[in-house]
């Protein structure tokens, strides 16, 4: 293995680690989070939701398979740095096109490894996430600390815009085609779409500074709001078309983000976690079912709903529908009219997880049902509406 140029960590309440260079060499900076997962580096590293994030791999071994061309969630690496404890020396799988060590440094990504991740995940969980920078440049830590502490806070940004995509592209549906959505790209994993449009929808991928006339546009049987980073507080636009959709009754199911945004357009608030949800084991109840799911989490953020009874809200009776068993945050929502009907849907974790676990993929045959029966209700009022018509015509 070649050798490695001499790496350094620190953190913005001044603990610092040293290591060597993993990836690309220079500098770089954001928020210090840790990630859980033992499986699915490449679906991490290109999910969206982690710009402007430099994420500690809890697993010691990482990079043991390689870099595919088949497991993207996106068009590039999106981390803002990258740390590991130890990383493959020689990448084994039969997928496997290049190192992670040649993808991170191609990609210009800067990462640190041969350092102790446990004490980093450990001073993050009882410190919280905060800013960190790492430099191959530098070895000076007050130098480095200085930076770090001139860096941008994750509280009060707004990033969905700058991971979206810039124009409308279509993901047709597989087979027979059931439903049109559309999908708000907030910072969308390549594998929801996939999802839908094995489930017969045809998923219109829309851009985030999207408005209610261009969602109207699609003709579409649902909206779907995806993932994607940032703070859902200083966000305004996605809310506000939101707000619209409701007024319309379209059918709506958001994931990740795009819970924290049906939250503030219910009228809720949201708040930072100390040190946030990442990672593939997650237990979390669905209490419409009582089941208890395995899943997968990217998020620092949550909404703060009451976890007992219901709101009363301009589009009908919001509740929380999902709670995570670890610490009772909220992790979904739910929105029903007359009689109990479902209306609008979310959830905080991801249920198109790639890499696994797969309990929550049912959601997307809920989202299903939703449009299905939404598509019966609009036709019986359609029908009931007509024969009124003709009634007051025969009078006449």
């Amino acid at each position: 293995m070649p050798s490695r140029a001499p790496a350094l960590l620190v953190l913005e309440d001044g603990r610092s680690f040293t290591g060597y260079a993993f990836g690309a060499e220079g500098e770089t900076f954001g928020e210090a989070v840790f990630s859980t997962g033992m499986t699915g580096y490449q679906e991490t590293l290109t999910d969206p939701s982690y710009h402007r994030q430099v994420v500690v791999m809890t697993a010691p071994h990482v990079g043991n398979t390689g870099m595919n061309d088949e497991d993207p969630e996106s068009r590039k690496i999106w981390v803002a740095g990258y740390v590991v404890r130890d990383p493959a020396r020689v990448p084994s799988n039969w997928r496997s096109r290049r190192s992670l060590a040649d993808d991170l440094r191609e990609q210009g990504v800067v990462g640190i490894c041969d350092i102790d991740t446990r004490a980093l995940t450990r001073h993050l969980r009882e410190r919280g996430a905060m800013r960190v920078g790492i430099s191959t440049t530098e070895h000076d830590k007050h130098a480095l600390l200085r930076r770090v502490l001139d860096s941008g806070q994750m509280a009060g940004s707004n990033l969905s815009e700058a991971v979206s995509t810039s124009e409308t592209y279509v993901v047709p549906a597989v087979g027979v085609k059931r439903f049109t959505v559309a999908a708000v790209d907030l910072g969308i994993k390549a594998n929801t779409p996939r999802m839908m449009a094995e489930r017969g929808i045809e998923v219109h991928v829309l851009p985030a500074t999207s408005t209610i006339a261009d969602v109207l546009a699609v003709s579409p049987d649902g909206l779907f709001f995806s993932n994607g980073p940032g703070d859902p507080a200083a966000t305004t636009g996605q809310v506000e078309l939101l707000r619209a959709a409701l007024d319309r009754e379209i059918p709506y199911f958001g994931i990740c983000f795009g819970n924290q945004l049906f939250g503030r357009a219910l009228g809720f608030g949201t708040y930072k976690l100390k040190y946030g949800h990442r990672g593939i084991n997650q237990p979390v109840m669905d209490r419409t079912t009582g089941k208890v799911e395995v899943t997968a989490h990217n998020h620092g953020f949550a909404v703060d709903a009451p976890l007992e009874g219901s709101t009363t809200t301009p589009y009908g009776v919001a509740t929380v529908s999902h709670v995570c068993l670890n610490d009772d945050v909220v992790e979904g929502l739910e929105l029903r009219g007359d009689a109990g009907r479902l209306k609008s849907f979310s959830v905080q974790y991801h249920p198109e997880a790639a890499a696994g676990p797969h309990d929550a993929a049912y959601l997307f045959d809920r989202f299903l049902e939703l449009m299905e029966s939404s598509r019966g209700t609009r036709r019986a009022t359609e029908a009931t509406n007509q024969n009124s018509a003709q009634g007051v015509e025969g009078t006449a």
